[in-house]
């Protein structure tokens, strides 16, 4: 009978394949930086119909700091800059409902404003989240934006609320090195969610 031994060098090498196995396992799960700025942004229509309303938005330096990190695929991560990526899509948003667009950097800057001459501050905040089902690929394939929007008056007095969501995908065979496209997809579907919401809210007139 033939008998079958284990031999020290194989172990010994299996051993090291294993560790070697958990190390790029514990290295891949990183969180990798994208961007998810949107391509496309909303435009105003010629001939239609749009408030003669001067309005501001506010975001400061530390809104467009803001980092975040959420889920992607292959038990990875992604991480990006949920304001500063979504503040031109935003603005375009305005422009396209109002007469004119301004920024300041806090709602209480209440001589900025009124330097401006707006009738409107909009405050927003910005959620996200991704995910993905890939066990082999880190890029999202799934991603959320949900915009709330605190709208107030020239002199901080709450008028109303606005709160949009917009959801991207895209599949691996559409990256094509653009790791964040469900991201920017999403950006965008919230943008334009926000210029149909914007013309409908009877306060804003």
């Amino acid at each position: 009978m033939n008998r079958i031994t284990s031999h020290p060098a194989s172990a010994a090498r299996l051993l090291k394949l294993a560790l070697g196995l958990a190390l790029v396992l514990i290295l891949g799960a990183c969180a990798h930086p994208i961007s998810i700025e949107a391509k496309s942004v909303p435009q105003r229509n010629a001939g239609a119909t749009s408030s003669a309303k001067k309005v501001v938005y506010v975001m400061s330096d530390t809104d467009r700091a803001k980092q975040v990190t959420t889920e992607g695929g292959g038990g990875d991560k992604i991480t990006y800059f949920p304001y500063r990526d979504f503040e031109r899509s935003l603005r375009a948003a305005l422009g396209a409902s109002f007469a004119d667009v301004s920024v300041v950097k806090a709602a209480t800057d209440l001589p900025a404003i009124k330097e401006t001459g707006a009738s409107y501050v909009f405050v927003p905040d910005i959620m996200t989240h991704s995910s993905s089902p890939s066990l082999l690929t880190w890029p999202p394939t799934r991603f959320t934006v949900t915009l709330a929007v605190e709208v107030l008056d020239a002199t901080g007095a709450p008028q109303t609320k606005v709160r949009v969501v917009g959801n991207g995908a895209a599949e691996f065979e559409e990256f094509k090195g653009d790791f964040g496209l469900a991201g920017r997809r999403a950006v965008e579907a919230a943008a334009q969610e926000l210029v149909v919401e914007l013309k409908r809210n009877d306060k804003l007139r």
